[in-house]
C-alpha cells in the first residue's frame, strides 16, 4: 500500500513535504540563535548575510523564516535598520482567538462565553494578591479610572473603554507577572474587538459597570480578597447575561 493511502478508515501520514521541512528547520535555526546567544527583546540579530552562513541556509529560507517569526512577534524587522529580538508579545494569540470569533457563527458565542470565564477566572484565581500587592498610588489610579470611566459618558466613546482596559491592566500590573499581564490583556484585547460584532457589547448597564469597577476598588482598598471576589462575580454577571441574549436573539 502507497504512503498516504487510508488504511482501515485511517489516513497514513506519508513524509512531510521537503519544502516545509527546510522551511521549520530554519525557522528553529533563528529561534536557537536567538537562545544560544541569551538575546533580550531589542537585541539586534545578524546580517542576512550572516544568518545564512551561521545556519548554512539560503537567503530566501532565511527570509521566509523572517517573515514566520515577525507574525509571531519573535523578530522586529526595522526596515532601513535591520533585524531585532521582538518583544514576544501575545499578538499572536490575539489575532487567531480574534479571527476564530469573528469566523464561526456555530463558535462565536462560545469562544466569548471561554473568553469571559477565563478572564474572571485569572482576577478571581489571584484575589489575595491582587488586593495586597498594589500600593496606595496604584489604588488611587485605579479609583481615577473609574472616575474616567464616568465622565466618558457610560461607554459611548472610545474613552470609557480605554479607561476600562488600564483599569484592568493595573489591576494585574503589581504582580510583576509580564506573562500574566499580558494573557489578560489579550483575553481583554479579543473580547472588546469580537463582542461589537456579535451585537453583546451595549451600554445597557454601564452604571452597574461603573459601580462593579468601584467595588473592586473598594475591596482593594480593604485589602479584603473575599469581597473582591464577590465584586468580580457581580462585574461579569451582566457579560455573561448580555452573550446569552445575544444567543438566543440569533
Amino acid at each position: 500500500m502507497a504512503v498516504g493511502q487510508e488504511a482501515a478508515g485511517h489516513t497514513v501520514p506519508g513524509p512531510k513535504p521537503a519544502r516545509q521541512s527546510l522551511r521549520q528547520e530554519v525557522v528553529d535555526g533563528v529561534k536557537g540563535y536567538i537562545l544560544r546567544n541569551q538575546l533580550r527583546p531589542g537585541d539586534p540579530l545578524p546580517s542576512e548575510s550572516a544568518l545564512c552562513e551561521a545556519l548554512g541556509a539560503s537567503r530566501s529560507s532565511v527570509r521566509e523564516a523572517i517573515k514566520i517569526l515577525a507574525a509571531l512577534d519573535i523578530v522586529e524587522v526595522r526596515h532601513g535598520h535591520g533585524t531585532y529580538v521582538g518583544r514576544l508579545s501575545l499578538s499572536a494569540l490575539v489575532e487567531s482567538l480574534t479571527f476564530r470569533g469573528l469566523l464561526s457563527p456555530d463558535d462565536d458565542f462560545q469562544v466569548m462565553s471561554d473568553l469571559v470565564e477565563v478572564r474572571e477566572l485569572f482576577e478571581r484565581g489571584m484575589a489575595e494578591q491582587l488586593v495586597a500587592a498594589p500600593d496606595q498610588g496604584q489604588i488611587d489610579q485605579l479609583a481615577s479610572l473609574v472616575e474616567e470611566m464616568r465622565k466618558a459618558g457610560g461607554g459611548k466613546g472610545d474613552g470609557f473603554v480605554e479607561a476600562d482596559r488600564a483599569f484592568h491592566a493595573l489591576l494585574v500590573a503589581p504582580l510583576g507577572n509580564d506573562l500574566i499581564g499580558q494573557l489578560s490583556m489579550a483575553f481583554w484585547d479579543v473580547y472588546v474587538i469580537v463582542a461589537p460584532h456579535l451585537d453583546v457589547f451595549t451600554h445597557e448597564h454601564e452604571e452597574a459597570t461603573i459601580a462593579n469597577h468601584q467595588r473592586i476598588v473598594d475591596a482593594v482598598r480593604d485589602r479584603d480578597p473575599a469581597e473582591f471576589a464577590t465584586a468580580l462575580t457581580e462585574h461579569y454577571a451582566p457579560v455573561r447575561k448580555r452573550i446569552a441574549e445575544a444567543r438566543a436573539r440569533r
